[in-house]
């Protein structure tokens, strides 16, 4: 049996867009019942309000098949074991999973963590926070390295641009959680129950979900749907240093070339 992690921005939507596919590609995983889990790097949504996204643009799913790097932060904290008092830049996805797991968020005394994602409402003020509590011994966790993200109206920074000027403030890296970090990756293929060799990781970004999918063992399929497209495919390839077992123009394309690889 083969199971799916499949992306969510540039693989299914743009924003509030749908992709063209993306709709009967998920009926035919679950027509198949082969075993599927939507790993998103957005760390601002609930698997919840994810799945209510999807179902308003006609692609249905369960909550229970979503898994954010929010979700996969909280997990990695509480392995830590050290300390619950986080301090977070980001927004409600990423704050109701931290709390779900016991984590106290912006208490009144020195954080043990700092946890960043997206944030919208990104400040002067905010990045001055966060740096004095890294400077000050916080480890700093980051949900997703995303430079760039897929939205309506085009490219927008990601959760990875915010950090890029925490990291050069404070001097500290952070420890990265969502793709192509092999935390949410290991995470996300035991949800499944399946060897990593019977994975197929599906997404638009090579740098992120084929970067993710090959250091973990799993095939790997690029869709030509969101960050990479027809005309920057050959240079984001040879850039990233990684190459995709398949490369698609979108999901009714991996369709057809799965079922042929399949059978190879």
């Amino acid at each position: 049996m083969k199971g799916f992690l499949i992306d969510l921005d540039g693989t299914l939507y743009r924003g509030h867009e749908p992709i063209p596919h993306a709709d009967s590609f998920i009926r035919w995983l679950q027509q198949h019942r082969m075993p599927y889990l939507l790993v998103t790097n957005n760390s601002s949504r609930t698997p919840e309000q994810v799945a209510e996204h999807l179902l308003e643009l006609g692609i249905e799913v369960p909550a229970a098949a979503v898994y954010t790097s929010s979700q996969a932060a909280a997990k990695y904290l509480t392995e830590q074991r050290g300390g619950s008092r986080v301090h977070m830049v980001g927004e409600a996805g990423l704050r109701i999973a931290l709390e779900a797991s016991g984590f106290a968020i912006d208490g009144t005394t020195p954080p043990d963590y700092v946890v960043q994602g997206i944030d919208r409402s990104f400040s002067y003020e905010k990045l001055t926070e966060a740096v004095r509590h890294v400077k000050a011994g916080a480890t700093y966790v980051l949900t997703n390295p995303d430079r760039m993200l897929p939205s309506d109206g085009g490219l927008m920074p990601g959760a990875g641009s915010l950090a890029a000027s925490i990291t050069a403030a404070s001097g500290v890296e952070p420890v990265v959680i969502g793709k192509p970090s092999p935390i949410i990756m290991a995470y996300a293929i035991e949800r499944l129950g399946l060897p990593a060799a019977d994975v197929w990781v599906i997404g638009d970004n090579v740098y992120t979900d084929i970067r993710g999918g090959v250091v973990s063992g799993c095939r790997t399929a690029l869709v030509l749907t969101g960050v990479a497209t027809a005309d920057n495919v050959h240079e984001q390839v040879a850039s990233a240093g990684v190459t995709p077992d398949l490369v698609c123009d979108d999901l009714a394309h991996f369709i057809a070339q799965f079922s042929a690889f399949d059978r190879s």
